[in-house]
């Protein structure tokens, strides 16, 4: 009997380790896949690992995005891409910023065929973006075009003096920190701002002159600022096609001997957040009713929105 007894016992607690040893590997693996699904996904899904045709999301207010470049140039360097589509839905943002990312999407364009379908808007640095692509292919009610830079600054003195507020500063030179907020602009502050406007807006006239085989000079409304639907840019040649992602992977087979029924698949920059920040960020997302990508993508449009400073390329209509 006590042979029997300990026998019983022994099998107990091998039982229990087994089922600590168990649990450990649950833990282990669900560990692992919130790595996974709060890492860096790039790839949706195991289409990744196929032949595809990369989509990558223009949106919102454009800054010079370090993840965004980033994954610009992984994609170039995925073998299993075999070209991309930039969808654009962006009112522009800062001229760095498209700057940047034009950069980084002719880096890419070197390698792979580079086409843009663009949505509601396109415009400004937006359009910067789209240039650096092979071609460009709107909606017929696109809004797109907005080509040139604004430089905007508060000017609150009279609300200082108000308030009862006065700022005092000592400058090393005149043009030291201006336009300033606290004291209105002298014609030597302007003469600056506006000669580095039109610095930048030459360099922007000239890339669409360049991109798009135009005289842009002689594009009606291009060199002060004006926007166009998308049936006025194809014809003015600012873009190429009515369509969208289906007519550019149509393309894309014709002219760039693309397979055609390749899979499209979304490469994403890799979120900010992880670990217990990420999942906190996941539970807040879930609680607001918003995807993690959304709730990421609405605060980050209003972060950049915020952090909006020096030549901006963006269009808005204008407001009361």
């Amino acid at each position: 009997m006590a042979l029997d007894a300990e026998s019983v016992i022994d099998r107990r607690r091998l039982k229990r380790r087994l089922t600590v040893w168990r649990i450990a590997a649950v833990t282990l693996g669900l560990i692992a896949l919130g790595v996974y699904l709060l890492g860096d996904r790039n790839v949706a899904g195991s289409a990744g690992l196929l032949p595809h045709v990369a989509r990558v999301t223009v949106s919102g207010i454009i800054t010079d995005d370090r993840k965004m470049s980033e994954l610009i140039d992984k994609v170039a360097k995925a073998d299993q891409v075999k070209a991309v589509i930039f969808n654009i839905n962006s009112p522009g943002g800062t001229t760095t910023g498209g700057e940047a990312m034009y950069d980084a999407v002719r880096r890419l364009g070197e390698k792979k065929p580079v086409v843009a379908a663009c949505g509601t808007l396109a415009t400004s640095a937006a359009y910067i973006v789209a240039l650096a692509t092979d071609r460009i292919f709107v909606y017929g009610n696109t809004i797109t075009g907005s080509v040139g830079v604004i430089f905007q600054w508060a000017e609150v003195t009279e609300l200082l003096h108000t308030l009862g507020i006065k700022v005092e500063e000592v400058k090393s030179g005149p043009l030291k920190a201006v336009p300033s907020p606290f004291q209105p602009a002298d014609e030597q502050a302007r003469a600056l701002t506006e000669e580095m406007v039109q610095e930048a807006k030459v360099w922007f006239v000239d890339l669409v002159s360049k991109r798009r085989n135009i005289e842009a000079p002689s594009i009606p409304g291009l060199t002060d600022g004006r926007i166009y639907s998308g049936r006025q840019a194809v014809e003015l040649k600012l873009a190429d096609e009515i369509g969208d992602e289906k007519t550019a992977m149509s393309w894309l087979a014709k002219e760039r001997k693309i397979p055609p029924g390749l899979k499209i698949v979304d490469w994403k920059p890799a979120p900010e957040s992880s670990g217990l920040s990420g999942w906190l960020f996941q539970s807040l997302a879930a609680t607001v009713g918003l995807s993690a990508e959304r709730l990421a993508g609405v605060a980050g449009q209003i972060s950049a929105t915020l952090k909006l400073d020096g030549l901006v390329s963006v269009w808005h209509p204008a407001s009361n």
